[in-house]
């Protein structure tokens, strides 16, 4: 094992939580169970990360092992990423193809080895059947930057692929050429929806949130738990009428559903609008340019958030649909502008 893959394999160690670390490492499953249990999680992250070098070493560990643990400890953290959600199209008429593995696999690297000579791709399926690849980026001169990957998740037979940011915005399109010609799709775009939240994105892109996210808790009035409130709490901040307390769990129920939302953290809204009235005169009405500006919802669980505003007494109901489509229209940025 060269020193370049050791100090990658550090990097990564120094990188998982130690409360995950025998998790990862067994789910990697390069070293044997006898090898893990020699590991000492108690001791300072620098000591622990040699002693799994030399446990490396001994199986003389390459660096598309190393790249299979950088996808493994993804998968366990994928939350700590930003992913974009991109949607490929075949042409009108065209039949669904049936998925090979090995030919998607050797299609896509295929592609990029080809338009670039320094790259190194590498694949996981997970246990839902996701493709995970692994692409380190380089150039004709220079090797693959090991510390700074892509990642693309990939439900096969599906129009979608999930995509963390690269580092290199000259290789989208060469990414983007190896999906299409990999998953034989003529075209991709671009979804405006994008989070840190994998599972919710795929939830919301296959429209499964309505049955992956569904939990009843059968000791809570229905009203109470489709509304996530606290019961004790309900009877102080929802309005005292009664009728408007039942309208307003009924909107939002109709609105929301009587499920967990997906989690998202941000809804972002871009507007642009031109000053209208009817008098005559003035700084604004003169103006050419139309007025801008940029409002941005955040939250821990944005779409819970705004879930609660009504039966909080915080808004009307039912909310503006701007706020509530989101799940629907798949996008979380939205642009408004005048008719």
């Amino acid at each position: 094992m060269n020193e370049n893959v050791a100090e990658f394999l550090r990097r990564l160690i120094l990188k998982i939580p130690v409360s995950e670390m025998k998790t990862i490492l067994k789910s990697w499953d390069f070293l044997s169970d006898e090898q893990l249990q020699t590991i000492n999680l108690k001791q300072r992250k620098e000591f622990l990360a040699q002693e799994v070098i030399l446990l490396c070493e001994e199986k003389c560990a390459s660096l598309d092992d190393m790249a299979l643990l950088d996808i493994v400890y993804t998968q366990h953290c994928r939350h700590q990423k930003l992913w974009n959600v991109f949607q490929m199209r075949k042409e009108p008429g065209e039949d669904v193809d049936l998925f090979d593995m090995r030919q998607f696999q050797s299609s896509f690297k295929k592609i990029l080895q080809r338009a670039l000579k320094n790259v190194t791709v590498s694949f996981r399926v997970d246990e839902k059947s996701a493709v995970w690849i692994r692409v380190a980026w380089g150039s004709q001169s220079s090797q693959p930057n090991q510390y700074k990957p892509t990642f693309v998740v990939y439900y096969p037979q599906t129009p979608y692929a999930f995509i963390s940011p690269c580092h290199l915005k000259s290789t989208v399109p060469l990414l983007h050429q190896a999906l299409k010609v990999a998953t034989k799709h003529h075209h991709i775009t671009q979804m405006v929806l994008r989070s840190r939240h994998l599972d919710s994105l795929k939830a919301i892109a296959f429209r499964e949130y309505d049955q992956t996210f569904e939990r009843h808790d059968s000791s809570m009035p229905v009203q109470e738990a489709s509304l996530g409130l606290d019961v004790n709490l309900d009877s102080m901040i929802i309005h005292e009428n009664a009728e408007e307390k039942e309208r307003i769990q009924r909107v939002t129920r109709e609105t929301f559903g009587a499920y967990p939302q997906p989690q998202l953290e941000f809804a972002q809204y871009k507007l642009e609008t031109k000053f209208k009235s009817a008098r005559s005169g003035g700084i604004l009405a003169d103006r050419k340019e139309p007025l801008r500006c940029l409002i941005k919802f955040s939250s821990p669980h944005l779409l819970e958030a705004l879930k609660s505003l009504a039966p909080a007494g915080i808004a009307d109901a039912p909310l503006s649909p701007l706020l509530t489509c989101i799940p629907s229209k798949k996008m979380n940025y939205f642009k408004i502008t005048d008719k």
